[in-house]
């Protein structure tokens, strides 16, 4: 097997550079507003160097949203779900915790209406990973098992948009922790009442 060559400290630095700069920008003017030159005049590259890296400013954004994806990813893929069956609420633990390392520009992607790219990532990638660890585990027929994730992850990834999109008093963790409560227990489990009883 081929051994992986490690990447140019030169290029890593400079598409660091880069993003740091978009992040930078993306605080001050909308994602639209903001050109190549002033993401290279901020990272004190000329448009050149920009150019060699990214196709565009939304280039820029598509690696960010892929990186946040591949640590959402992470956290899906080490979580022991084996150990943790009956303590769920800990894979949203770390959920939050990837949220908080980058909250800033993740909360603009996710919450800019027009910016659909990251919420769509996501429910792709939460749908696909919680149906592996689900047909592990349980006997669902697919048909059934597609029906529910379709309807609980674009429900989920909603949740923490509408957070984004509000005044952020309320912890995120508290957030996480109401979403852990629907996904787990239902509607029947969060406001504790038998409905079939009903």
């Amino acid at each position: 097997m081929a051994e992986q060559k490690a990447p140019d400290r030169r290029v890593v630095k400079t598409k660091k550079a880069i993003k740091k700069s978009f992040v930078k920008l993306l605080s001050q003017k909308d994602i639209n507003d903001i050109t190549v030159s002033d993401i290279a005049n901020l990272a004190d590259i000329n448009r050149k160097t920009f150019y060699n890296y990214y196709d565009g400013v939304y280039a820029v954004v598509d690696e960010i949203e892929d990186e946040f994806v591949r640590s959402v990813d992470e956290v899906l893929t080490e979580f022991d779900f084996t150990k943790n069956m009956r303590k769920p609420y800990m894979v949203f633990e770390k959920l939050t915790t990837v949220i908080n390392n980058d909250i800033d520009v993740i909360g603009y992607l996710l919450s800019g209406e027009s910016n659909l790219g990251l919420t769509n990532k996501l429910v792709g990638l939460l749908k696909v990973r919680t149906k592996e660890v689900l047909s592990k585990y349980f006997d669902i027929e697919e048909k059934r098992l597609d029906l529910m994730l379709e309807f609980m992850m674009p429900g989920m990834v909603a949740v923490y948009q509408r957070w984004f999109n509000s005044d952020r008093r309320e912890p995120l963790e508290h957030i996480s922790a109401e979403i852990n409560l629907l996904v787990f227990k239902g509607l029947s489990g969060y406001l504790d009442i038998d409905i079939g009883s009903r």
